[in-house]
């Protein structure tokens, strides 16, 4: 019985088989034909093509540039994955599109990049007023890119280790000199006062009385809830990011995820003054705040922001300040630092420590206190 084939060429047939092995960075797919006298030995020869790749032993990678192998990197190998959050792939795409893409080392050699041509380009930046923490977060995700080079063959080492990240200076002396917003007690009275009744005022209230992150919060659900021991469990935040369909055209979806570390999975307790509230919603089923059944848009949220704390006349802070506003209140009032870091699903208590910050007044009533040395 004559074998099946597909295609012919100088007067014999072969069976032609395709398949794709990665992606440029405009997204046209890199394709690679396989022949065989049969379907079965074309086939054959495209899996064990396939597997080489995955196992890191193809090594015709003499003309492959930074831009094709780090999209097919972030596309092929990281996009869905369950090793990274959606968020994370957010960023890495992000800083892909922002810094690499149409850069002037987007069309390197793989095999040319070193350390000499990368400091050369974070310099350009700088001198184009690109901020510290911006070189920062380029030179991380580039570091963890190259990573994945030297694992599969590409690289023998990490062009991104020793070098100097300079960054716009007066960026990084404004970073340091930041300060961390809080809202007074009377601006919270106000706040208070302000949103009652409104569709909104659940959500503030909760954000001031537990502390929660904005995502945190949008995705509370009832079964997270506890009214009878009056706690609540953060097991999960949503996060809008961008999603790509079969034409990697981007848009942007609500998706669940876990929360920020796995410190951030916690159990919280709720004031006594926000029970009543819970308890009065009727249907106590699904998200928590919703919209239709869906996670409330990020955007909603701040623009109400915005309009809330104009009408109450109080200068504009993030809301993430509420979350700032909880940690620093308990801290004032006597809680233990190792209390709120847990309260707050910190990491580390460094982290926490940031709240420790007193005012102009309790330095001045502190340093009273050396006055008997002069007496």
């Amino acid at each position: 019985m004559a074998k099946k084939t597909n295609f012919k060429v100088n007067g014999k047939n072969y069976y032609r088989v395709t398949k794709t092995i990665g992606h440029k960075s405009n997204g046209t797919p890199i394709r690679k034909t396989f022949y065989g006298s049969g379907i079965n030995e074309a086939n054959q020869k495209a899996d064990e093509y396939m597997n080489n790749i995955k196992n890191g032993l193809i090594n015709n990678y003499d003309n492959v540039i930074l831009s094709d192998l780090m999209y097919s990197w972030l596309f092929d190998f990281l996009y869905n994955s369950s090793k990274i959050k959606a968020s994370t792939f957010d960023r890495y795409e992000g800083v892909y599109r922002n810094y690499i893409k149409d850069s002037e080392i987007s069309g390197l050699k793989i095999i040319q990049i070193n350390n000499l041509k990368l400091q050369k380009y974070y310099n350009n930046l700088s001198d184009k007023n690109y901020s510290y923490s911006q070189l920062k977060t380029l030179n991380k995700i580039l570091k963890t890119f190259f990573n994945w080079c030297i694992d599969n063959n590409y690289l023998l080492k990490n062009p991104c280790l020793k070098i100097n990240l300079k960054g716009n200076k007066n960026n990084i002396i404004n970073s340091s000199d930041k300060k961390i917003e809080i809202f007074s007690e009377s601006e919270i009275k106000i706040i208070k006062n302000k949103i009652i009744n409104n569709k909104y005022e659940l959500l503030i209230l909760l954000a001031f009385a537990t502390g929660l992150r904005q995502g945190e919060l949008l995705a509370l659900d009832w079964e997270n809830i506890d009214l009878l021991n009056e706690t609540l469990c953060v097991k999960k935040s949503v996060k809008e990011v961008y999603v790509y369909n079969e034409k990697m055209e981007r848009h942007i979806e609500s998706v669940f995820q876990s929360p920020k570390s796995v410190n951030s999975i916690r159990t919280v307790p709720i004031p006594s003054y926000i029970v009543p509230k819970l308890n009065a919603i009727p249907n106590k089923v699904g998200l928590l705040f919703n919209d239709d059944g869906k996670p409330i848009k990020a955007k909603r949220i701040f623009d109400y922001w915005k309009s809330l704390l104009n009408d109450c006349n109080i200068p504009y802070k993030k809301f993430h300040s509420i979350r700032h506003t909880y940690a620093s209140i308990l801290l004032k009032n006597g809680v233990d630092i190792e209390t709120v870091a847990e309260l707050m699903g910190h990491s580390a208590i460094s982290i926490t420590q940031i709240y420790l910050h007193s005012s102009n007044d309790q330095k001045k009533l502190a340093t009273q206190k050396i006055n008997y040395l002069f007496n």
